[in-house]
């Protein structure tokens, strides 16, 4: 905003250029970076188009999380064999899996000798 400037005036100099100016009720605004994310928890957030080219603008204050890059994705099928093969729950497999960095036979293993 121009400072001294009526709200309306604004809007209507903005029409004229061809830009317009809406409010998006978000209740969360996630920014992933290669190490951290950024997340905004109720921000204010506008969408503006200026010619057909649309940006936005965040404005709140974020919280840093870490992006954990040691995260070991496990399939269901990895999950339901290990149930199988040790007779174990779905938490148990699950755990046995993480534990063994996602190393099926090793988790089957380990189970199996407790």
């Amino acid at each position: 905003m121009i400072p001294g400037m009526n709200p309306k005036q604004m809007q209507k100099m903005m029409k004229q250029m061809g830009i317009s100016q809406d409010e998006i009720q978000a209740s969360e605004v996630i920014i992933k970076l290669s190490d951290r994310q950024l997340v905004f928890s109720n921000p204010q957030v506008s969408k503006v188009d200026m010619m057909g080219q649309e940006t936005y603008q965040v404005v709140g204050t974020p919280a840093v999380e870490s992006l954990d890059e040691d995260v070991i994705e496990i399939s269901n099928e990895d999950i339901d064999t290990v149930m199988t093969q040790a007779n174990v729950s779905r938490d148990v497999a699950i755990e046995a899996l993480s534990d063994t960095e996602g190393d099926l036979a090793e988790a089957i293993l380990k189970l199996s000798g407790d």
